[in-house]
């Protein structure tokens, strides 16, 4: 079981990322806003008393800076699994465009499945409904159909999130055809499958296609803390990426994963605006200081708390004394 206070631990270290980020918003640099993030993350990871392994983070060791999958994090203490994306959304970024978010998770050790950075196959719905009620398996008609019954509302109330590439050319029109509207995003899928949590808030009930396999275990830490529902399933799109399955100790790619398959026992989660969005208020800068708007969720309660942080900045616009607490 996981320590208490590493929720707020692990809200810090999306909110130093986030910051680090923000500072490149609407400049156009993605290389160089993902150096200052994924810096500013590991740092903060480096700073807890834990004894932290990435197993999703930004690559294999040699091919990412930082963040590398089995990158050994943290001061010593708890062992635990790391989930991390620095940056979610990084053209979101480049562009200032709503959207873009840091997220992180923790989890007890050898609890969170490894993947290596290929894609995958998700479907994606929020909390009270029947178990396995949306299935990878199934056509999309067949899955809107059976949540438009679970919700007592008609196909054409639904709203189906997917990203917007070509390669969901056939879904789009299937989904279309089956009569629910459509909100495709050019970036970011953690967030949108996290969307499906809360449709009131964010208008999206659920989340269909192919993105990348470490946003698929990052978004199921999230669903596990809320109780919503996923199933994925690795896609190899080149030799690469089957070699890179197979190193990952995966025996079978073809397999669909449930959510229990992704993400086990406890797991802390936490996700903070980098530009704003339906979910998360972005990083603002005013008036020597800065603001940041963090959800961190927690499976073993349940709990989802929102903070709304304020912090103090010196005269060169950084954190005072250098210090992020």
């Amino acid at each position: 079981m996981l320590d208490r206070t590493l929720k707020i631990e692990v809200a810090r270290v999306t909110e130093a990322a986030a910051i680090a980020a923000a500072r490149h918003a609407g400049l156009g640099d993605e290389q160089a806003l993902d150096m200052d993030a994924t810096a500013a993350m590991e740092a903060a990871f480096n700073a807890i008393a834990i004894s932290g392994r990435v197993v999703v983070g930004e690559g294999e060791q040699g091919q990412a800076p930082r963040l590398w999958l089995d990158q050994q994090l943290g001061q010593g203490g708890e062992e635990v699994d790391i989930a991390c994306a620095a940056v979610e959304g990084h053209t979101l970024v480049a562009k200032d465009l709503p959207g873009a978010i840091s997220v992180a998770a923790l989890a007890e050790r050898d609890s969170l499945i490894k993947v290596p950075r290929v894609y995958m196959e998700k479907i994606a719905i929020g909390p009270g409904y029947p178990d396995d009620l949306v299935d990878l398996d199934l056509p999309p008609a067949e899955n809107l159909n059976r949540l438009a019954e679970a919700k007592g509302v008609k196909v054409s109330d639904l709203t189906v999130c997917i990203l917007d590439r070509p390669r969901h050319g056939g879904l789009i029109s299937e989904v279309r055809e089956a009569g629910a509207r459509i909100r495709l995003i050019s970036d970011g899928d953690v967030a949108g499958i996290i969307h499906t949590t809360d449709p009131a808030e964010t208008g999206i009930d659920i989340y269909m296609g192919i993105g990348g396999a470490p946003q698929g275990v990052l978004a199921a830490a999230a669903l596990a803390c809320t109780g919503g529902q996923m199933q994925g399933r690795l896609v190899a799109r080149s030799d690469d990426h089957a070699r890179a399955i197979r190193r990952a100790g995966i025996e079978d790619p073809s397999r669909k994963l449930r959510l229990a398959d992704m993400v086990r026992g406890d797991v802390i989660f936490a996700a903070t605006g980098i530009t704003g969005g339906a979910l998360l208020k972005g990083v603002k800068r005013e008036n020597g200081r800065v603001r940041t708007h963090t959800i961190s969720m927690r499976s073993r309660t349940g709990t989802i708390r929102e903070s709304h942080v304020i912090r103090r900045l010196n005269t060169s616009g950084d954190l005072l004394n250098g210090i992020f607490t």
